[in-house]
């Protein structure tokens, strides 16, 4: 890190006399070093400006604007409630699934003298037991949890497309309509048979694939290189928070309705959402109708030089690159950790530590809350680290992604070896999914920092990635935890912890902070 702090001085102070035409005078040594790594451009080309992205960022832009009651503000907040929604959809499943199963349907056998002691000293008897139970083993339940991403997976990169190419607001839009319509079909499909149910959350699966790859898009053309980490953390932790109101509500729900209204309500508000959503943002800053002039011209002026405007997509060398890569293998490593307890906490609180159905929602939030003010907070952190102390791009992204994968590995190999110990349990299963919060403002967003103008498709090959995890990683821990005893659980939170210290590993080792060759329109020039 000091070597990386080092030389984002160097190149700051190189970088502070202006020429006549805004274009930054380098050192000679500099000079030479950029110019015999750039080809000459041919007669009649235009020459592209391939200085390093933390050069470009010295280049003078237009007045700021300030980001309180800005168009970008208001957008970030309405996305903030958009992957709120997004994310209540997708998790109310496991609480309710926690009480639409028969009790002990899970078990293949009687494993009591292996569990936890009951935690609740005194029995409460639910006001609604009319809800109808379902005889699913724990294999079909794996299948169930899982079916969500076989859809998931397959918007992913046509969702990144389409949003280069005709806009991401629509796209985001429909993605979460799409989603909230399934749910309500969820209570139907589940009585027509386990069939039915899967393939509702497959289509569920196939309306939100679009919708992460959209925001990216849609935040290469909004979001200032400089409050990326802000404008996108503030969006992305509408996420977390989603998670944290939908699993105690849902548990709530269940206890005193029914656990078909888990359905019926969140999907009720995702179709509201929607109705705003459309009338309230835009695509670009040139579309909006209420942004102010000076916050138009300091968005565009701040993006200058880091947008192709290339019409083709350069497959062969975007899927060649090792920074791309590197992300791929990090985002594939951190969700194996997150949708396994994503869809499992609710179970491991059941089976393991034995609470009922009220308190399992309400602890299972708890780790998403403290993830959810980590996002935040390590979002305004990152983008002071870059802006007021000039720590690089690539030594901000890399240094919160192994603080938000190595330490969530630690905690959570760490509460599988506590045993019935419920207290420290809960709290290191919290500050696992808390420290993950970091991550947001390392791999996650590093899409816009090498590509922006690819960021949407970029994100959908990561995500297709990193999608296989939710695939996979509930039939593998259900495969695990056949007797749910303490010491099945154990390894499933070893394998996550491995694969999240590789992954993290990885990332720090391959990463870039500066937009790539192939992402600038001289790649094109030269190519042709």
């Amino acid at each position: 890190m000091p070597a990386c702090l080092l030389l984002t001085l160097v190149l700051s102070r190189e970088t502070r006399r202006v020429g006549s035409e805004g274009a930054p005078r380098l050192a000679p040594a500099l000079t030479l070093k950029v110019a015999m790594q750039t080809p000459e451009p041919e007669e009649g080309e235009e020459e592209e400006d391939r200085t390093p992205l933390l050069l470009r960022e010295s280049q003078p832009i237009g007045k700021p604007a300030p980001i309180c009651c800005s168009a970008r503000l208001s957008l970030a907040i309405w996305a903030f409630f958009g992957f709120f929604l997004l994310y209540a959809l997708r998790v109310n499943l496991s609480v309710a699934l926690v009480d639409m199963v028969e009790p002990n349907a899970s078990l293949t056998k009687n494993t009591t003298s292996n569990m936890c002691p009951e935690h609740s000293a005194i029995p409460v008897v639910p006001r609604n037991t009319t809800g109808k139970k379902y005889a699913w083993d724990a294999d079909t339940q794996g299948w169930i949890l899982g079916s969500f991403f076989y859809g998931y997976i397959i918007t992913q990169i046509p969702g990144g497309y389409l949003a280069r190419k005709f806009g991401g607001k629509l796209l985001l839009g429909f993605g979460i309509l799409c989603t909230a319509v399934f749910t309500l079909f969820t209570p139907l499909a589940a009585d027509l048979g386990v069939g039915f149910l899967i393939a509702v959350r497959a289509l569920e699966g196939l309306g939100e694939g679009v919708t992460f790859p959209a925001m990216h898009a849609m935040w290469s053309s909004w979001a200032p290189p400089l409050e990326r980490s802000k404008l996108l953390s503030i969006s992305y932790a509408g996420a977390q928070l989603g998670t944290v109101v939908s699993l105690p509500l849902s548990g709530l729900i269940c206890f005193y309705m029914d656990w078909i209204y888990v359905f019926y309500i969140f999907g009720a508000l995702g179709v509201l959402w929607f109705l705003f959503w459309i009338g309230m943002v835009s695509d670009t800053p040139e579309t909006h109708k209420r942004i102010s002039h000076t916050e138009k011209e300091y968005i565009l002026s701040s993006l200058t030089d880091q947008l192709s405007t290339q019409k083709n997509v350069p497959w062969e060398a975007m899927l060649t690159s090792l920074p791309l890569w590197a992300i791929v293998v990090a985002h594939f490593s951190y969700n194996w950790t997150f949708y396994t307890l994503l869809t499992l906490l609710p179970t491991y609180m059941k089976e393991i530590l034995r609470f009922d159905v009220q308190e399992n929602g309400f602890l299972s939030a708890l780790p998403y809350f403290g993830c959810w003010i980590c996002i935040i907070l390590s979002g305004q952190f990152a983008d002071y680290l870059r802006e007021k102390q000039n720590m690089s791009t690539v030594c901000v992204r890399k240094t919160f992604t192994l603080i938000g994968m190595i330490g969530p590995a630690v905690f959570l190999v760490a509460a599988g070896f506590i045993g019935c110990n419920y207290e420290l349990a809960v709290a290191f299963v919290t500050i696992s999914t808390t420290l993950g919060g970091f991550s947001t403002s390392g791999y996650s967003i590093n899409h816009l920092d090498i590509a922006p103008s690819y960021a949407g498709i970029l994100l959908g090959i990561t995500n297709s990635f990193a999608t296989i995890p939710g695939m996979v990683g509930p039939l593998v821990a259900k495969s695990l935890t056949h007797s749910n005893t303490v010491g099945e659980w154990q390894v499933v939170f070893y394998i996550a912890g491995a694969i999240n210290l590789l992954g993290a590993l990885f990332f720090a080792l391959f990463s870039s902070g500066e937009v790539q060759d192939w992402a600038l329109n001289g790649y094109h020039l030269h190519k042709n």
